[in-house]
């Protein structure tokens, strides 16, 4: 798709034309030089439209929903050669079907989405990273932040997780994160007062453009997170609020394999995601396919190995399992939900597509 990278803003301002290649990076710069924002990822070297076409979260989510939740069309050309414009008014129901499980119905070569207008010339941004004893701060903090759902709308993304870190510890992951917020640094800094009282070995924190804070989050498009030709071991959980046990049990787990197996763990990540989800929470969960708007948080592992060593692989995904499960063990409350952009296909249908007979049925009649 790399030849679809065009953008065309409309004539109305509302909306723009992508190109079915279009990445993040691209847009984010693009839009904000002439003066607009779009629901994008949080990721520069990600495409708009593969994680939309699976509902899309991202920074500006908690403002203005996900990217599918912003599709206004899209052009598509099916299975048969077929090619359809999709809207409210052509295939209709094949646009609510896009709107979250939209990866095989077709190739689309371009969609319209909504643009906003830019909103404050710079966006704060402060990491931390802290060491395994602060654990219990740590996620205490998060949950008493995020109050299962009610996120400071523009506290507008952070994760962060557990990973190796040398140059701090070779025997104990530490716990990093990082914060995006879209305003100033002395609102930002009054909501994150409470993990600043917690003692960290390292921050840094600043203000920039938009189209910055990727970078500042390293999610950069040649930073590490975007390094391509890897093989990655990955496995995910949808979460309402983090379990204290759970993440103990995984903070333990990777401990443990630091130890065990220096190689594996070395490209080992355990991501936390955490949205404002004000604008996802109002949309209605029946007008599009995605099912999973109560999940609050995404969690993903992500286990980098070497190619070609079987007994690596065999290892990552038995550690991925493992912590997926901890962390599904952790909110028993609730059914396994698997966000599909983050699936190894290894999942059932419910757990990617939602577990409401009607709605599974319906994006079966849309395939026959």
């Amino acid at each position: 798709m790399a030849r679809f990278r065009d953008i065309n803003i409309q004539p109305s301002g509302e909306t723009a034309w992508f190109g079915g290649g279009v990445y993040d990076g691209q847009a984010t710069e693009y839009l904000w030089e002439k003066g607009y924002v779009a629901t994008t990822g949080a990721c520069n070297c990600v495409g708009m439209l593969g994680p939309g076409l699976g509902g899309g979260h991202g920074p500006l989510e908690g403002v203005y929903g996900m990217i599918s939740d912003n599709f206004r069309q899209l052009n598509v050309v099916l299975a048969n050669g077929t090619a359809i414009t999709v809207n409210e008014t052509s295939h209709a129901d094949l646009l609510w079907g896009m709107k979250g499980a939209g990866h095989n119905f077709g190739v689309v070569t371009s969609f319209e989405l909504n643009i906003y207008p830019r909103g404050p010339d710079l966006w704060h941004y402060h990491n931390y990273i802290w060491r395994g004893d602060k654990l219990d701060a740590v996620f205490t903090a998060f949950n008493n932040f995020h109050n299962n759902g009610s996120t400071p709308v523009n506290m507008t993304v952070n994760f962060g997780g557990f990973q190796l870190n040398p140059t701090v510890s070779t025997t104990d992951p530490t716990i990093w994160w990082t914060f995006a917020y879209r305003g100033t640094a002395q609102e930002a800094e009054r909501l994150l007062a409470p993990f600043n009282a917690i003692g960290s070995v390292h921050e840094d924190s600043g203000d920039v453009p938009y189209p910055g804070v990727s970078i500042a989050q390293g999610n950069g498009e040649n930073q590490f997170i975007c390094q391509d030709n890897e093989v990655r071991i990955t496995s995910t959980a949808g979460l309402q609020v983090y379990n204290l046990t759970a993440e103990h049990q995984i903070y333990d787990g990777f401990k443990r394999r630091i130890a065990s197996n220096p190689t594996l763990a070395a490209g080992a990540g355990i991501l936390h995601e955490g949205y404002s989800t004000e604008a996802v929470d109002n949309k209605i969960p029946e007008d599009s396919a995605y099912p999973f708007r109560a999940d609050h948080h995404l969690m993903l592992v992500q286990i980098i190995i070497p190619p070609g060593n079987a007994s690596i692989e065999r290892a990552a995904w038995e550690w991925a399992t493992e912590v997926t499960d901890q962390w599904n063990g952790g909110q028993p409350e609730r059914l396994v939900n698997t966000y599909v952009n983050y699936a190894n296909g290894y999942e059932p249908v419910e757990q990617v597509y939602g577990h409401e007979p009607w709605r599974l049925e319906r994006l079966g009649a849309l395939k026959k």
